[in-house]
């Protein structure tokens, strides 16, 4: 269990920094090929709407084969799409190629795949404690990528760096060589008797998880926006550039703190409060960043505080959909949900560029974020997160507590 913790926790911190300091790019690249800001932020949009449509069909694969084969692979991929940035030029719609690659290489190297692992391997009553644990390691992957890829960038220029990127999504396959599949520890499943498809259709019918669903678009939209679009906005308002790579590392290391303490909570007190929480002081956050004047130090102090912030849901969203829905079929159910995260993902990127080609500046952006995670807050806070078959039937008798 020990090395299976370990190897997931280097793994996802691995793919998760490396995702979130592609924003690093940007402004090298876009000068360099001479693409605009859209251009740059449709490949990362489309790397997140690859990897929420993949994600599902990752899962499945997983649930049924085992995580093993479904790493290797994908983080192969991942490899793939990230030298495949560096020869783009001359590659007709090489960008968007290598968005599609690295989309499917983070679907399966990512959360989706290793937390229904996890979640197999831990008994109940330590299972909320022990996703947090991995989720916090892998979101220290940020702390120490971020500068490294910025330092990369610096003294040999991005090219350089996007190689070294590749090379470390390459290693990911082989760390992912001794994870095998994990029996579900201590408990029966509530879906074990369900079929894939019968498993699919009673969530889709649940009023709860489509509201979990929804709430998780707004996840994604505030957190791509930012790690694509905080370099070039802190360089609008004349911050050094030096600054965003040192914020989107602390975001990394508070990420982990958050993570963990989050990951606590969720065992002790409501999993769907807990999350509309996070959207809530996320959403005022980035209100108290705008309002403020713009320098070094208050850019850190929003980076700390999102940091925080940043994953916590991961051992919540997990916690519930293992809870309501066993974990026979998760990583199906987890990837179903996560589409939603990541089409949120893809217009929060996508739609970071596009304000600022026509506008100069992100101002509409910004309110976006903030009106998307009132909304994400107040259907999270009125999720039903009872499981299907507690729930009473129309003009039926309401159950009996426990």
């Amino acid at each position: 269990m020990l090395l299976l913790i370990l190897l997931s926790g280097l793994i996802i911190a691995l793919c998760m920094g490396l995702r979130q300091s592609l924003g690093l790019f940007m402004r090298p690249m876009t000068l360099d090929l001479g693409v605009s800001a859209a251009t740059f932020g449709f490949s990362i949009a489309l790397q997140n709407i690859v990897l929420g449509v993949s994600q599902p069909f990752v899962g499945a694969l997983a649930d049924r084969y085992g995580p093993r084969p479904v790493l290797v692979c994908t983080a192969l991929l991942y490899a793939a799409g990230l030298l495949l940035m560096v020869y783009s030029k001359g590659v007709p719609g090489g960008l968007e190629v290598a968005g599609f690659l690295i989309g499917i290489g983070t679907a399966g190297t990512g959360f989706g795949v290793l937390i229904g692992t996890i979640s197999r391997a831990a008994p109940p009553e330590k299972r909320s404690q022990t996703v947090g644990i991995v989720a916090a390691a892998g979101s220290l992957g940020t702390m120490v990528i971020a500068p490294v890829g910025q330092w990369l960038i610096d003294g040999f220029g991005w090219q350089a760096a996007m190689v070294a990127f590749a090379a470390i999504a390459a290693l990911m396959a082989v760390l992912s060589l001794p994870i095998r599949e994990q029996s579900v520890s201590g408990e029966s499943s509530p879906g074990t008797k369900l079929k894939l498809g019968e498993a699919v259709r009673e969530a889709m019918a649940h009023r709860g998880y489509l509201f979990m669903t929804l709430a998780f678009f707004a996840c994604g939209f505030q957190l791509v926006f930012i790690t694509t679009h905080l370099p070039a906005y802190l360089q609008l308002c004349g911050v050094a550039p030096g600054v965003a790579a040192s914020a989107l590392g602390l975001i990394g290391l508070f990420n982990a703190l958050g993570t963990y303490m989050f990951g606590l909570l969720g065992a002790r007190y409501s999993q769907k409060h807990l999350l509309a929480l996070i959207y809530l002081l996320r959403t005022l956050f980035i209100v108290a960043f705008l309002l403020a004047p713009i320098s070094a130090a208050s850019t850190l102090v929003f980076a700390a505080a999102m940091g925080f912030l940043w994953l916590g849901v991961a051992p919540l969203v997990s916690g519930i959909i293992g809870r309501v829905f066993g974990l026979t079929h998760f990583n199906t159910l987890y990837g179903i949900v996560f589409l939603s995260h990541q089409v949120g993902s893809f217009f929060g990127a996508w739609m970071g560029g596009v304000v600022f080609d026509l506008a100069g500046n992100y101002n509409f952006a910004w309110g976006a974020l903030i009106a998307i995670g009132a909304a994400a807050f107040a259907l999270q806070w009125l999720m039903d997160e009872r499981p299907p078959r507690e729930r009473s039937p129309v003009g039926g008798p309401a159950p009996v507590p426990a």
